[in-house]
């Protein structure tokens, strides 16, 4: 079997990578790059080629989590905690303040958090946190919400807000079953948004991903300015 030591120098991913640059390597050398080795008699490109083959390519590698990772053979929890932040980070830079994407519409709203709610995500819930003009600051999980849980959390919700110096909010979050939003989801909307306004906040709205599509659960939606 053909491990990295036995490939001409010039030909390995790291120096390709230093030599030509990351988007001259697929997807499989970038993976090996991330898991640094393979397990013995294995090198880290056969083992990238692995992960990619079990998980269907890399659009279903970057659903994967830990716990999924670490079934693979050779695949420890350093290598585990590696990858999934990498594909986070790619996640993440889709929503990024450097494309100063604005909220307009709900369908914004659910374009912004649809990456930080791929894979399983039942419960999850994302504020995008937008100046005055609702142009985004950032797009969040926000850390110990549970989207069904009561009460909802919305001293959460506002911190995350405010860390990222936000005027306006919205909230999103998906329903695995397919269910549309539910007296639940309204009744937190109008939790979130009184105590917004009470911090000087408008929450622009509130939306549920289901199924193949999304609904605003925001009862009185606070898109005018």
């Amino acid at each position: 079997m053909t491990t990295l030591a036995d490939l001409d120098p010039d030909q390995r991913p790291r120096e390709r990578m230093l030599r030509l640059g990351a988007d001259a390597l697929s997807d499989a050398e970038l993976v090996a790059l991330l898991l640094g080795s393979g397990r013995r008699g294995t090198s880290a490109l056969t083992a990238a080629h692995e992960l990619l083959l079990a998980h269907g390519g890399l659009a279903g590698l970057a659903r994967a989590d830990g716990a999924d990772l670490l079934r693979a053979p050779g695949v420890g929890p350093a290598k585990a905690t590696r990858v999934v932040a990498a594909l986070a980070l790619a996640r993440r830079f889709g929503t990024s303040t450097d494309r100063r994407s604005t909220l307009r519409t709900p369908a914004d709203v659910a374009r912004v958090a649809a990456p930080l709610l791929d894979g399983a995500a039942d419960g999850r819930v994302v504020v995008v946190a937008g100046d005055r003009a609702a142009r985004v600051l950032g797009a969040v999980v926000v850390p110990g919400a549970d989207a069904h849980a009561s009460p909802f959390a919305v001293r959460e919700v506002l911190a995350e807000t405010l860390r990222r110096g936000g005027v306006t909010l919205a909230l999103a979050h998906r329903h695995d079953d397919g269910a549309a939003p539910g007296p639940e989801d309204h009744a937190a909307t109008a939790a979130v948004a009184d105590a917004a306004a009470h911090c000087g906040l408008r929450l622009l709205d509130h939306v549920v991903l289901h199924g193949g599509g999304w609904t605003s659960a925001g009862s009185e939606a606070g898109w005018a300015p």
